[in-house]
């Protein structure tokens, strides 16, 4: 039992194990949260309000959370004491029951953690962050056809620049690694030529690991497996046109793990288009088929036409007796796509996307803006997972101007709740908070971000009486 300077663990309750990365959860788990600075004195209230009868109206008496009250951020200073802002009684609570959820959190100035939540995904090694971006129906969106947008976001966690590896411009140690690069490292690569990092930059390292890489994406790969089979489709997105080691490495790993790991219930998209070409004219032999899956094949040199023959030869020799004749279209698609492009297929072409795996800053970026297709922030769950823990939160920031007034939407939180719920297997309880949100907003009970936006307008909801309108349509 852990021992803690200024909390008391609940009497009641178990903790949540992780056997393989996955929890066992008992009928009554015991979860810390995390009220959340400025506007989590709203919103964590009506969060847990809906969470509570949720459970109670889909289990009865045979299942119930025991919430364990735990601090972080401004909060956790007027408990612990100045720049206390991540205590090690949280840590261990956390370490102690798995499964977390929490509120937003104000993000330290002038001493202390440089990222609450980055500092905790790091700390339990919450590998991959998971953002989904659906539509409810009624919700206020800039554009046009919002409903055809329903992807979820596989971001990487705990590498690529927000490592924070990095130097500022003045810093003398920053300089003498300059020095050390301009003079012996990068003349000592041919690939890199004449290139040379200019006088007085501030400079990082992008770190990106098969392992870390390939964990992630295989927890993609198995979310893809949970969903229906149009929607069975992992999209690598990386900028490997230009950072060809880091990015352009993920999606190799990526593509790897597809076809070893997973390959009796994976395809990629070069392969289901050799496969698809084999099927529909049972003669065509390999140079056509090549011909057909690359337009620009008449123009190769002859090594490189060569490569693509050989790539399609080995293609039916290997899995056209497992995964051909449209056997392929039952398994879980993996392609890829560069990031800067799937800012605008999201918008242009929504519906041929599903889970979009991503490095850490591409996956921070494409996340936000899937966020406002559908609704914006107020509406955007996320969760952090690791192998041993699980962190659920909100993905906005804590808008502290409105704090203490009840009008705040707590959507974000409240549908990281209904993550947390899916996650632990209670999918009555989390089916059952997503139809009452939807049903809400669909009759115009909402909160002020979105009432001010639907036309004609309507009287918006308090955060407070938003959480009573979404019980009341379960």
């Amino acid at each position: 039992m852990a021992n803690y300077e200024k909390l008391n663990a609940p009497t009641q309750g178990q903790a949540i194990d992780f056997v393989n990365g996955a929890p066992i959860v008992p009928d009554n788990p015991i979860i810390p949260f995390i009220r959340g600075d400025g506007t989590g004195v709203d919103i964590w209230p009506a969060t847990q309000k809906v969470l509570d009868k949720a459970v109670e109206k889909a289990y009865g008496q045979d299942r119930k959370i025991e919430w364990f009250k735990i601090y972080a951020g401004d909060e956790a200073c007027e408990i612990y004491g100045t720049y206390q802002y991540l205590p090690q009684d949280t840590l261990e609570a956390i370490k102690t029951y798995g499964i977390a959820i929490k509120g937003p959190l104000t993000t330290p100035v002038g001493g202390g953690i440089r990222s609450l939540n980055v500092s905790l995904r790091q700390i339990f090694d919450l590998y991959s962050c998971v953002r989904p971006c659906r539509y409810y129906k009624g919700t206020p969106s800039p554009h046009r056809t919002p409903e055809d947008l329903d992807v979820i976001v596989y971001r990487e966690n705990t590498e690529d620049i927000y490592m924070g590896i990095e130097w500022e411009a003045t810093d003398p140690e920053g300089i003498k690694l300059i020095n050390q690069l301009n003079n012996h490292i990068i003349p000592a690569n041919k690939k890199l030529n004449n290139r040379k990092i200019p006088e007085g930059a501030g400079i990082g390292i992008k770190p990106v690991s098969k392992k870390g890489s390939q964990r992630h994406i295989r927890r993609a790969i198995q979310h893809a497996l949970r969903l229906r089979k149009n929607k069975r489709h992992v999209t690598l997105v990386h900028k490997g046109n230009i950072m060809k080691f880091t990015e352009g490495a993920f999606r190799d790993w990526g593509y790897e793990l597809a076809t070893t790991e997973f390959r009796e219930v994976c395809i990629t998209e070069r392969e289901s288009w050799i496969l698809a070409n084999a099927s529909k004219n049972q003669n065509l032999n390999i140079e056509n088929n090549a011909k057909m899956i690359d337009p620009g094949f008449s123009s190769l040199t002859e090594e490189k036409k060569q490569a693509i023959c050989d790539e399609v030869k080995s293609v039916l020799d290997s899995i056209n007796s497992t995964h051909g004749d449209g056997k392929w279209r039952e398994m879980v698609m993996v392609d890829d796509r560069i990031a800067d492009s799937i800012f605008q297929q999201i918008q242009t072409r929504p519906e041929e996307y599903s889970i979009l795996a991503t490095l850490n800053l591409n996956g921070d970026y494409i996340s936000d803006a899937a966020a406002a297709i559908v609704g914006g922030l107020g509406m955007a769950p996320g969760a952090n997972i690791g192998d041993k823990a699980a962190i659920f939160e909100a993905t906005h920031g804590t808008a502290p101007k409105h704090a203490g007034l009840d009008r705040i939407n707590p959507g974000s939180v409240i549908l990281s709740g209904v993550m947390m719920l899916e996650f632990m297997g209670w999918n009555e309880a989390a089916e059952m908070i997503t139809k009452g949100i939807s049903q809400s907003i669909a009759d115009q009970k909402v909160t002020y971000d979105l009432a001010r936006l639907m036309e004609p307008k309507v009287e918006p909801l308090s955060c407070s009486n938003f959480a009573k309108a979404i019980i009341q349509r379960f």
